[in-house]
């Protein structure tokens, strides 16, 4: 196909075509997994799924690459979706509108995907996300806190139990250690200190970057740029093809 010639020329005609055959699904699909399904799609992946229960508001248009005018009101998935078809018309995209919690997880999971990516902004839904994703041993890269960062350099991957200056990192480590979950969950975060303390005040605060609210809960509104968000989630695609093809035989 001419549209993804120059990724089938680097990565080699059987990494490209394994790449097409994987499933990934993306639960989150704000300002980092915007990104990082553009830049799943752009590569030429062809069988995804895509999760988000909430709509577009006006206020998300400074970093999400689905929030335009044009699109205010409307269910992100939906949205996304479009936009994936019109980048590649034969790709399948299944969009589900669902809150990630406890009792959707077998919805989102099922069937196992190759991989998955966490690109949540509440604390709990992404814990319980994590957690199941570790339980059923799925592979996962997860975004940690794009948020009041400025400085794209000291942007980092690794395994969640390695991060620093990540106070929503440090958080989510914490609680997977109450249920026990262990190293092998690899994310994307940045080392940037900020004074930022994610410390909610009840076990269902989130702190997401948004204004708006899951489940009617008040969220802490976060200074974010798109330049930041933007790279979060790119980079996140990036680990993310590689990891797909890492067992594909060269031509």
């Amino acid at each position: 196909m001419d549209r993804f010639r120059r990724t089938e020329q680097l990565l080699g005609t059987n990494s490209f075509q394994s790449l097409q055959s994987k499933r990934v699904t993306v639960v989150g699909l704000g300002a980092v997994g915007g990104y990082v399904l553009e830049g799943l799609a752009r590569a030429g992946l062809q069988h995804l799924r895509i999760v988000d229960f909430d709509t577009i508001q006006t206020s998300n248009i400074n970093r999400q690459i689905i929030a335009l005018d044009s699109t205010v009101g409307r269910s992100k998935a939906e949205v996304l979706r479009e936009r994936l078809y019109d980048i590649n018309p034969h790709c399948t995209v299944e969009a589900l509108p669902l809150f990630a919690s406890e009792e959707t997880l077998d919805e989102i999971l099922q069937p196992t995907p190759d991989l998955l990516i966490d690109a949540i902004d509440s604390l709990n839904p992404k814990i319980q996300l994590l957690h199941g994703a570790y339980v059923r041993k799925i592979p996962t890269i997860s975004s940690m806190g794009a948020a009041l960062r400025t400085d794209p350099t000291l942007i980092r991957s690794g395994d969640v139990f390695d991060t620093s200056n990540c106070p929503l990192a440090r958080h989510i480590r914490k609680r997977l250690r109450r249920r026990e979950v262990g190293r092998g969950i690899s994310c994307v975060y940045s080392t940037e200190k900020v004074t930022f303390d994610y410390t909610p005040p009840t076990e269902d605060t989130t702190v997401g970057e948004t204004p708006f609210s899951d489940r009617g809960r008040a969220r802490n509104t976060l200074g974010s740029l798109p330049t930041i968000t933007g790279i979060f989630g790119l980079t996140i695609a990036n680990l993310a093809i590689f990891q797909l093809i890492k067992d594909s035989k060269p031509m």
